[in-house]
């Protein structure tokens, strides 16, 4: 890897399962922390094995702490389940998980978006992060539209294979690209923004200080009054 003098020199490195295990082997009291989390860590994905309701609870959890309002966090949930009966329908019609799920979602994301899905994470400054978290509502409502027209056309016109898919991909895609042009024709503003999570969370924060604020404004006056 390149060093700081710039150049190329042998280094150790590991993934995060390799970072995982170094941290179990490390016999330090320093350690211990790290320990106890992933043991807490396993013992919840045990749980929502047995339980899988679970898992939709402690997502509902996480998204609250990240600072997500509830309507956004029902949005998300919904296109999860959109998301889950599309790739059931790939599977049904020969598509294989992994690359060709990819390439297949980049041409629905096209289709309804007007850029490819890297590109579009590109706009919100996005690297390894979902790009769905960082969709504002309607972008997330747009994005099911495309991917449920999609399933429904796969159920109805059978295709099989990745060229097959491909096209009903598009098609699924075009759909909700249209109704995307039409928002946007109607009120003058486009639907694709820059706004990452980030962003949604410090608007989020704006919506809740502003009251908090005004109510602090006016003890104030009234103390001052007094």
């Amino acid at each position: 890897m390149k060093a700081a003098d710039g150049k190329m020199r042998l280094t150790d490195v590991a993934d995060m399962q390799g970072i995982f295990r170094i941290i179990q082997s490390i016999p330090s009291p320093k350690a211990e922390p790290f320990k106890l989390w992933l043991a807490e860590v396993g013992k919840e994905r045990i749980d929502e094995i047995i339980d899988p309701e679970l898992t939709i609870d402690r997502a509902l959890e996480t998204y609250l702490k990240k600072g997500y309002t509830r309507e956004w966090i029902n949005q998300r949930l919904q296109a999860i389940q959109v998301r889950k009966e599309l790739t059931d329908a790939w599977d049904d019609h020969g598509i294989q998980k992994g690359i060709e799920y990819a390439i297949l979602t980049d041409e629905i994301t096209k289709a309804w978006s007007g850029m490819t899905t890297r590109g579009y994470k590109n706009l919100k400054g996005l690297k390894k992060e979902n790009l769905r978290d960082n969709m504002t509502t309607l972008e997330i409502v747009l994005n099911m539209l495309a991917e449920a027209t999609t399933t429904e056309l796969t159920k109805t016109t059978n295709p099989q294979g990745l060229e097959e898919n491909k096209k009903i991909a598009k098609r699924g895609g075009s759909i909700a690209g249209n109704a995307r042009k039409e928002i946007e024709k109607e009120t003058g503003n486009p639907v694709i923004t820059s706004k990452n999570s980030v962003d949604l969370s410090r608007l989020i924060e704006d919506v809740v200080k502003e009251p908090l604020n005004k109510k602090q404004d006016e003890k104030e006056g009234t103390d001052n009054e007094t």
